[in-house]
């Protein structure tokens, strides 16, 4: 490898959100080299259902830090010198405007992640990219060396950027801790078989003190809400109990069945939730699905009630078949947060998902990628000014 004259060399393996975000903000003033055995961004493709959810619409850096069940502190520091409106003005700067959903979440104008990917490779077309799977990081007295299936590279500086299901090996050997990674954001699988209401979604649920919706699968429960709590619960021991409030808001079950004496049970509690689930919650209950209200006795309605605001099911596992987000990685106590560098080796720095950080769905794991990137791109150019 040739070094540029006067260029202090950086590489960078992954060429993932983070790496190739690094890239961008070095590529001026570094001898820049990525390696990655797979195509640079691939992983950004069906990102925000392959519309590419940039980011999320909160510019307080103090507010934005606590959608982060792992990691808030650490971002603290991080989002400091780069947040929300820090992406927006990167992504200007690339060519791609953006606009804010009702719900906060920014993507770019076009929905199309692929015209994000496009963005970044027409910035990088300068940078060389080796097609090579690293295997081993060794620290030398003024140089890092990074060993490939292919070649050996030194470098100045080296910066980790695999994301949260690899490249943990190689890390560990050079002694430093690991938090052994755990699906996050995904589905969860219930004892219960669920599978007659696969399809079934429901808005406004609540649950653990945050509300939004589900969706009912083959295998279990998923949808927004899930997410959040499959997050939270990361570490937790399976199996464990669940409680959602199918129907949150107050209602006087007794007055309904009294203004609706020969109306069946079923066709009354549709009106506010799915029929498939009325039907589920009567025969759990070894209630009739067509028995009149006037036949309903109070322990019976009691014990409707109780259902549908405690509507209890047992998570013994999570959907890896959709695993994207993992909850651990890197002790973010091995890593100086203002810079991204590594407390044991000088000059290796870790950016991006490979860090103990994760972020409910929202664009919050991406600005992770390009927050931490940019502040151990940026620590990198101050250091060699």
């Amino acid at each position: 490898m040739v070094q540029e004259l006067n260029k202090p060399s950086v590489g960078i393996i992954g060429a993932g959100p983070a790496g190739c975000c690094a890239a961008y903000f070095l590529k001026d003033d570094c001898a820049v080299t990525l390696i990655d055995y797979s195509h640079p961004l691939r992983t950004i493709l069906p990102t925000g259902g392959g519309r590419c959810n940039l980011a999320y619409a909160e510019y307080d850096f103090k507010e934005l830090v606590k959608y982060y069940p792992r990691g808030e502190k650490f971002l603290y520091s991080v989002f400091s010198k780069f947040s929300t409106v820090d992406t927006v003005w990167l992504f200007e700067r690339l060519g791609i405007t953006t606009y804010v959903q009702q719900d906060l979440r920014i993507f770019p104008d076009s929905n199309s992640s692929k015209d994000v990917q496009d963005a970044f490779l027409r910035q990088l077309k300068n940078v060389p990219v080796k097609k090579e799977r690293a295997l081993r990081i060794e620290p030398l007295k003024d140089k890092i060396k990074v060993v490939t299936d292919m070649d050996s590279y030194y470098f100045d500086s080296l910066i980790v950027a695999t994301g949260g299901h690899a490249g943990y090996e190689m890390i560990e050997r050079l002694g430093v801790k690991i938090i052994p990674p755990r699906p996050s954001l995904v589905g969860l699988v219930t004892k219960e078989n669920l599978k007659p209401l696969a399809g079934v979604s429901l808005t406004n649920v609540e649950s653990n003190g945050m509300s939004g919706d589900i969706l009912f699968t083959h295998k279990g429960i998923s949808g927004p809400l899930i997410y959040k709590i499959s997050s939270i619960k990361a570490r937790d021991k399976f199996p464990y109990l669940l409680s959602l409030d199918l129907y949150p808001e107050n209602f006087d079950l007794q007055q309904l069945f009294n203004d609706n004496p020969h109306k069946q049970i079923n066709n009354l509690l549709s009106g506010f939730i799915p029929k498939k689930v009325v039907n589920y919650i009567l025969k759990s209950l070894d209630i009739a699905d067509d028995l009149k209200c006037h036949k309903i006795n109070g322990e019976m309605r009691d014990l409707i009630l109780d259902s549908i605001h405690n509507f209890t099911v047992n998570i013994i596992d999570v959907n890896k078949d959709v695993e994207v987000v993992t909850a651990g990685g890197i002790d973010l106590n091995e890593v100086n947060p203002k810079s991204l560098e590594s407390k044991k080796i000088k000059g290796l720095y870790f950016i991006g998902e490979i860090l103990d950080i994760d972020g409910f769905c929202g664009g919050f794991n991406l600005q992770n990628c390009w927050s931490t990137a940019y502040v151990a791109a940026n620590f990198i150019l101050d250091s060699n000014i």
